[in-house]
Formats: C-alpha cells, sequence, structure tokens
C-alpha cells in the first residue's frame, strides 16, 4: 500500500475543552489551521495527546470530523487515533474514522489487558482485515500500555497485512527499533513517537515524527525534521538542540498538561484538561513560560485567538 505522503512532521493534537468541558470546535480548526500554516502536513487527533482516554466516541468523531474537514481543505493529511483495550470496539472506531475520511488510522497497543505477542498479533490483524483499504499505523508506547510490541511482532504484521503500513515508535528501546529499521519491508515507515529521539532516529533511517511539541512550535519541529530527512545534518542538530528544552518541558508532567499550559500562556485555547489529568504546578508553568520566551514563540502569538 503506498503511504509515500507518510514522511516528515505529523502533530499529535491537543483536544482543545471548553470551560463546561465539552470540546471546542472552534479552537480545535484554529489549531489545525496553525497547524498547516507552520508547514505540518499531517494531523493526529485522538491519540494520547489529545486525551482520548477520558473522549466519548461521539467526541471522538467530532474530533476525527473537524481535522479531516479542515485538513483536506488545505491539502494535509489526517491519521485519526482509533485504538482500545477492546479489539471489538478498535474495529468499531476504525471503521467509524474511516467513514469520516481519515487517511490512516494510529491504533495503540491495548492497554491494561496485557496481551501476548500472539495477542498483540491477532488483535492488530483483526483491525487491518476490518479496514482492508484504509492505511494502518501501529501504536507502541509501552509507557502508557504496559505492554510492548515486539520487533518480531512489528515485522511480522508488517509483512503479513498490506495496509498496515508504519510504526509510531515510543518505547524508548533503541535496540528494538534499529531492528525494526533493519529488517521491515519494502515501504514500511517508522515514526519516532518521541521528539527528543527523532534526529538519531531519522540517522538511522526513520521516516518521521508524531510529535508533541509541534504543537507549540509546528514551523521550527516541521523544519527539524525536513531538513534531517534531506540529510542537511547541521541545520537538523541546531534547531533540534533549540528545540531541546520544549521538547523535555512537556513531559515533566504527565503529558497534554505541560503542552496545554504551552498553548493556554500563547493564548490558543482555555487549559482544561479531563479528570484525572490537571493543571501543571505552577513552577512547571514558569518553566514552559520560559522555554516559550527562549524561543521566541510567546511573543509570536499573544495576539492570536481563536
Amino acid at each position: 500500500m503506498d503511504v509515500e505522503w507518510m514522511r516528515g512532521c505529523a502533530t499529535a493534537l491537543v483536544t482543545p475543552f471548553a470551560g463546561d468541558g465539552v470540546v471546542d470546535e472552534g479552537r480545535l480548526r484554529a489549531l489545525v489551521e496553525r497547524q498547516i500554516e507552520g508547514g505540518v502536513r499531517m494531523l493526529v487527533p485522538c491519540g494520547t495527546t489529545g486525551e482520548s482516554a477520558t473522549m466519548t466516541e461521539e467526541e471522538d468523531q467530532q474530533v476525527i470530523g473537524a481535522t479531516v474537514e479542515v485538513a483536506h481543505a488545505r491539502g494535509a493529511w489526517v491519521i485519526a487515533g482509533t485504538g482500545s483495550n477492546s479489539t471489538a470496539d478498535a474495529v468499531r472506531y476504525a471503521l467509524a474514522a474511516r467513514g469520516l475520511g481519515a487517511d490512516a488510522l494510529l491504533v495503540v497497543a491495548p492497554f491494561y489487558n496485557k496481551p501476548t505477542q500472539a495477542g498483540l498479533y491477532a488483535h492488530f490483524r483483526a483491525v487491518a482485515e476490518a479496514v482492508p483499504e484504509t492505511p494502518v499505523v501501529l501504536y507502541n508506547v509501552p509507557g502508557r500500555t504496559s505492554s510492548n510490541i515486539s520487533a518480531e511482532t512489528v515485522l511480522r504484521l508488517a509483512r503479513d497485512a498490506e495496509n498496515i503500513v508504519a510504526v509510531k515508535e515510543a518505547s524508548g528501546n533503541l535496540s528494538q527499533v534499529m531492528e525494526i529499521l533493519r529488517a521491515r519491508p519494502r515501504g514500511f515507515r517508522v515514526l519516532s513517537g518521541d521528539d527528543a529521539w527523532t534526529l538519531a532516529l531519522v540517522a538511522l533511517g526513520a521516516d518521521g515524527l508524531v510529535s508533541v511539541a509541534s504543537n507549540e512550535a509546528p514551523r521550527l519541529m516541521s523544519r527539524m525534521v525536513d531538513s534531517a530527512l534531506a540529510g542537511e545534518w547541521d541545520a537538523a542538530r541546531a534547531l533540534h538542540y533549540r528545540l531541546l528544552p520544549l521538547m523535555d518541558v512537556n513531559f515533566v508532567e504527565t503529558s497534554p498538561g505541560p503542552a496545554k499550559a504551552a498553548l493556554a500562556l500563547m493564548g490558543l485555547l482555555e487549559e482544561n484538561l479531563r479528570l484525572p489529568l490537571v493543571p501543571v504546578e505552577e513552577k512547571t508553568r514558569e518553566r514552559v513560560r520560559a522555554c516559550l520566551n527562549e524561543l521566541g514563540i510567546l511573543e509570536e502569538t499573544t495576539h492570536v485567538s481563536a
């Protein structure tokens, strides 16, 4: 399955909530527009950063639908988060996202259940077979799911299912990622799931990134990834180290807390999260502010409103 477009910087979108807790669709659409203006061509709604774990099925569809509408009008692509720890639910979510026009699906490893590798293989095959014409991206994030998709299982799925086209790798296991890169079938994409690892992984052959930091700095993050993919290592390295404090501060408290604090400081959304997540501590907010000031981002966006 041809996914030549799946290369570069994708943004794991935050989901803006209004003060009464409902999805703020107006601000969501404005955030998507800002991403595209900043050079991002792949949008990822309803992932970890989008707080999908506390969103209803109807809210997922609202967010995916709005993202698709804005992105497609601007020539951008949408990789919709449709994972669940129930295979039946993951299949239903995948079918719904496909019906809304998503270009690909991001399917996280089942959380809490802790399936074996055989169970992981069966789960992803079932989802892929339910949407055979739609590209599927595996999402490996053991820190959130308590289960790791091994390199062997990723490669087996890549060989056995034509529409399993990529993996978002956030295991932090460099040896595992290198084994996937070494043995992957032709055309299978490997996307970094960790901003700070991206430059190193692209140097090893990875195809891009699903980013948290691009919520705040889409232009700089997309330039960093594009420079690395073009082999412009001096430029990519300079941007990597310039952005590294922001990449780090986004995870000093549970994501997307710091990213939402940043976007609130920038006037782009209200700092509302769904319980059990809460706004960041004041010391974290000050670190976020300092990073934004150092990057010159705060001054650029304080006049912006959705």
